[in-house]
């Protein structure tokens, strides 16, 4: 039996990620058949913590963790560093002073304990002098009532979470109500209101991922537009000659790194350093999503079509979050781009195989473990290898994007 784990990001005010939300379900039906929720959570923890690495999924940042009653009593998280998680006692749990004496000695060690999908119910009280942090689902409670926990939860040095945000706007409101953090779809929605206008520097890249995604890749061309922005070649250089990648050869031209990396690696790599450009001034996570699908896609359409250009999935990842990072429409900003039309058609909406994957992607990010199961059925591909590929997508994007894009 395997655990799928999913994450969903918990942004603070400025957008970017505080936290991941880690969300499981274990076995090939992605349900919990027989099995309590206690012992899901048990699962979960021994697979992420022992045999990948909560740190290795959450990139290094907080994860929030539900428990249920027994887990609590038994005080499972305390297996855990304190510095990494947060405590999420689900609303669900039948409260006793028994299990607040349990929440209340973990927190003692520690460990930030959060109420999860808080229902203002009195049997929270208890709860209040020793919890961290509040989140409250914004479809739950009515809006005109949550002014009043805010101020009553920041009497009490109570950080907030609001849950379900779908829209900027929505954003925006709980911001301004004083939420200090933010869970939601939105950051993967385009403000089309914004339209930011491509410059110079925009079409620049644009032009670098129409020459990565063409068949033939014309070598003079690219090493021209890279060779005018120096800071290009400076990170092509340093992500080659990162011992994670190269260990035995200093490459010093991207003439050399075509010799070294093959020609779709340097491909890949030049659609990277392009994205990575047009999403500047955007939030990181819209990047590291879209390098998390990029490799996801990949892995997952050379599954199901080997032989075929592994650069088409890795092209329809990569570019599946363009219209938020530009605040336009998808299909205009394909138009600009000569990729192929299997390629913009899955980024637009048509059924095909691409599409499948990028959808199937999305179904990770949002834990909707019956469209994995679907895909699973429909391609004949094995669950827990889905599940692999999910995982090594993470770690490769953490690597990415903390080794070769981050130029701090």
């Amino acid at each position: 039996m395997f655990a799928y784990v999913a994450r969903q990001p918990i942004f603070d005010v400025n957008r970017e990620v505080y936290a991941y939300e880690l969300l499981f379900r274990v076995g090939e039906d992605n349900s919990f058949p027989d099995i309590p929720p206690d012992e899901a959570t048990s699962k979960i923890l021994t697979s992420t913590h022992l045999s990948l690495g909560i740190e290795e999924i959450t990139g290094n940042k907080k994860a929030f963790i539900n428990f249920h009653r027994d887990t609590l009593m038994f005080r499972f998280p305390t297996s855990l560093d304190a510095s990494k998680v947060v405590i999420e006692v689900v609303e669900t749990v039948d409260v006793d002073d028994a299990l607040v004496a349990a929440c209340k000695h973990i927190r003692g060690l520690g460990y930030p304990i959060a109420l999860d999908d808080y229902d203002m119910k009195g049997k929270w009280e208890a709860f209040i002098p020793f919890t961290s942090i509040v989140k409250i689902d914004i479809t739950d409670i009515s809006h005109e009532k949550i002014p009043a926990l805010v101020a009553r939860f920041k009497s009490n040095k109570i950080q907030l979470v609001a849950e379900k945000i779908e829209t900027y706007d929505e954003f925006n409101k709980f911001k301004d109500m004083g939420f200090d953090y933010f869970q939601g779809y939105f950051l993967a929605k385009p403000e089309i209101v914004r339209h930011r206008k491509l410059g110079p520097s925009s079409l620049t890249m644009l032009e670098l991922l129409s020459f990565s995604s063409q068949a033939k890749l014309n070598f003079d061309e690219v090493n021209s537009i890279i060779e005018r922005d120096p800071s290009l070649t400076y990170l092509l250089l340093r992500f080659i000659n990162n011992p994670l990648v190269n260990k035995r050869h200093k490459i010093t031209s991207l003439k050399h790194a075509l010799t070294f990396m093959g020609e779709i690696e340097v491909k890949k790599f030049i659609s990277l350093l392009a994205l990575a450009n047009l999403s500047n001034g955007q939030p990181t996570e819209l990047l590291q999503m879209a390098l998390v699908r990029a490799k996801f896609c990949e892995l997952i359409y050379t599954q199901i079509k080997d032989g075929d250009d592994p650069l088409k999935g890795f092209l329809t990842g990569l570019l599946s979050l363009l219209d938020a990072m530009m605040e336009q429409r998808i299909d205009d900003l394909v138009s600009k781009v000569p990729i192929s039309d299997d390629v913009k058609g899955a980024l637009c909406g048509s059924p095909n195989i691409l599409r499948d994957c990028l959808t199937l992607s999305q179904f990770f990010e949002r834990a909707t473990w019956s469209g994995i199961q679907q895909f699973a059925t429909k391609y004949d591909v094995k669950q827990n290898l889905l599940h692999s590929y999910y995982n090594e997508a993470l770690k490769w994007a953490n690597y990415i994007h903390s080794a070769a894009l981050n130029d701090n």
